[in-house]
């Protein structure tokens, strides 16, 4: 509970502290198949809406389950592509089937934002190959 209770000030003090998310920014839907892991949480599969918060240097993402109480904050960093990406989209990396959520691009932008790995997922990849499964933004 208490884990709880600074992950929420923690995430409403980054979002305080860098002011609100610009228009270009998420929030956006995605439709998730699949149960996946976030920042050592597993997520159930489910309708879900990421949200940037911070300045825009994007330095964590709620990841919010209408659906269900399934939020997560994670912090996250910039990641540079050599060209814009074509659809707003989720990326997880898969090892047999184990999914862990690691990066989220929008639309048109070359830079999207990347989760580090976590100690689950080095320990996953260690006995694992890897393979990169997509998820498109839903339009609701």
């Amino acid at each position: 509970m208490k884990r709880q209770l600074l992950i929420l000030v923690g995430g409403l003090s980054l979002l305080l502290a860098g002011g609100s998310a610009s228009a270009q920014n998420l929030p956006t839907k995605f439709k998730v198949p699949f149960d996946f892991i976030a920042n050592g949480q597993t997520m159930p599969p489910g309708d879900y809406q990421i949200v940037s918060l911070g300045d825009a240097g994007h330095q964590a993402l709620l990841i919010k389950a209408p659906q269900s109480r399934d939020n997560r904050l994670v912090l996250i960093q910039a990641v540079l592509s050599a060209k814009p990406a074509p659809a707003t989209k989720l990326v997880f990396h898969q090892y047999g089937n184990v999914r862990f959520l690691s990066q989220v691009w929008v639309e048109g932008r070359a830079y999207g934002r990347e989760l580090p790995e976590g100690v689950r997922e080095k320990e996953v990849a260690a006995q694992s190959s890897n393979q990169k499964v997509e998820v498109a933004a839903t339009l609701h």
